[in-house]
Formats: C-alpha cells, sequence, structure tokens
C-alpha cells in the first residue's frame, strides 16, 4: 500500500492530523479504559466501540477525504511475510519463557490478576469461549487495524514531514502512549514494568516502521503483531489462573 506518483504535497493542516493521530489514542484509552472503569459492560463495550471507530476512520477521511490521494497496492513479498512471522514467533517465545522462567516464578505480574479479571469481566468476558473469542479478534482483526493506523497512516504521513528515522521514533512514541494507559491500569503509574513494557511496546513499534519502510507491505508487521498479541493473551489467560476451565 503506498502513495501515487501524483500525491499532493503536504500541506501545514497534514501535519495537524498526524499530530491528532498520533494523541487520539492515548485520549480514546483514558476515556474507555480509566474514565469508564466502574462503568456498566455494556456501557464500556460501546464507548470502546465507538472510540475505535472514530479512530480507524479517521485515516480514511483525511486521506481519501481530504488529501484526495491515490494509493497503488502491491502484492506481499513472501520474504517480508516470512520476516514478519519469524520476528512474531521469536517474541511470542521470549515473552512466553520469560514469563514462565522468571516473572510469573517471582510473582512479579501476580498484582495485576485482579484488575486483570476486573477489565475482562467489564467487557462482558465471562467465559473461555468469549475469551477465545475477544483474544482472536483482537490478534487478528484489531493487530490489522493497528498497523494500518500506526505504520501505515502515522509513520506514513510522518515520513512526508520528517527523516523517516525520525519518523519512526515519533510514530513508536505515540503508539506507546495508550499502551501507558493500559499497563498503567494493571500495574500502577509507580511501577517501572508500567514502563518497562511500555518501552518494549515502543522498541516494537520503530521495528515493524523499519519493516514496512523496507518492504512496502503491512503484511508483515501485522503477522508479527499479530503473534505477540496471541502471547499477551496466553499470559493473561495464566495470569488469571485459568478462571474459565470451560466455555
Amino acid at each position: 500500500m503506498n502513495d501515487a506518483p501524483n500525491a499532493q504535497r503536504t500541506l501545514p493542516a497534514d501535519a495537524i492530523a498526524v499530530v491528532a493521530a498520533l494523541v487520539l489514542p492515548t485520549l480514546l484509552a483514558s476515556l474507555y479504559f480509566v474514565g469508564l472503569e466502574k462503568s456498566e459492560a455494556a456501557v464500556q463495550g460501546t464507548v470502546y466501540a465507538a472510540c475505535k471507530v472514530v479512530q480507524f476512520g479517521f485515516p480514511l477521511v483525511w486521506v481519501f477525504g481530504v488529501q484526495r490521494r491515490k494509493l497503488t497496492w502491491e502484492r506481499p513479498g513472501t520474504a517480508g511475510i516470512a520476516e514478519g512471522i519469524l520476528f512474531g514467533a521469536l517474541v511470542l517465545g521470549i515473552m512466553l519463557a520469560v514469563y514462565h522462567l522468571a516473572l510469573k516464578p517471582a510473582g512479579l505480574l501476580a498484582a495485576a490478576a485482579g484488575p486483570v479479571r476486573e477489565r475482562i469481566a467489564g467487557f462482558g468476558i465471562d467465559g473461555l469461549a468469549k475469551y477465545v473469542a475477544l483474544g482472536a479478534f483482537l490478534s487478528v482483526a484489531h493487530s490489522f487495524l493497528e498497523e494500518y493506523y500506526w505504520r501505515w497512516f502515522c509513520f506514513g504521513q510522518l515520513q512526508r514531514l520528517l527523516p523517516w528515522k525520525l519518523a519512526a521514533a515519533v510514530a513508536s512514541v505515540g503508539f506507546m502512549g495508550h499502551h501507558v494507559i493500559v499497563l498503567a491500569a494493571y500495574f500502577g503509574w509507580a511501577s517501572p514494568r508500567t514502563y518497562v513494557f511500555s518501552l518494549a511496546v515502543a522498541i516494537g513499534g520503530a521495528y515493524w516502521c523499519w519493516a514496512f519502510r523496507r518492504t512496502g507491505s503491512l503484511a508483515g508487521p501485522w503477522l508479527g503483531h499479530l503473534l505477540v498479541d496471541v502471547a499477551i493473551f496466553l499470559v493473561g489467560y495464566d495470569l488469571m489462573g485459568g478462571v474459565w476451565p470451560t466455555g
């Protein structure tokens, strides 16, 4: 997915739009993850869905409605896909190994078990089948939407304004922002784990920016992101102690 050769030049409004896109997910996460923490499941779910429509709809409105750009589509290369899968599998393995061999035995994530259960219950997830469905949706669909939002739109727009390495750094910090909100809800603002894990998110985001720039495709970053999300849900389930032995 690339700009066509006749893409319009960058205007000041484009810079404002990408800055708004960088901070929007953090603001929305503050609303549905913190502001509505004690609200009913139906309210949380409805607001969450509305926030996601706003977030993921904004790039389409801006690129096609305001910039009126034409895009070309390229078939993903097998090398980029293989790289994405390899990266995701490597991170998945590292995450599970670190969790089971170090973090879990030391009890470093134990404090998050209660908040994780509460958050999951707050979204109406009351059984294993629903948890698997949520994990599948976020790992497959939501990870693609995040790649489209952060790598294609935010990083892509920033490259029109900044050198690509700086653009990747800025986009990755933006990508990290809403994860800080989420992690702080689980571990607290004073916990080093909130910031260590958030930094890991930024590093992963920077790598996916680099991969997207080299391959010109979201396929590799998406597949890598998908596998990382799978690892998160596996850790989350174990952290809760397998609270739903049946669906």
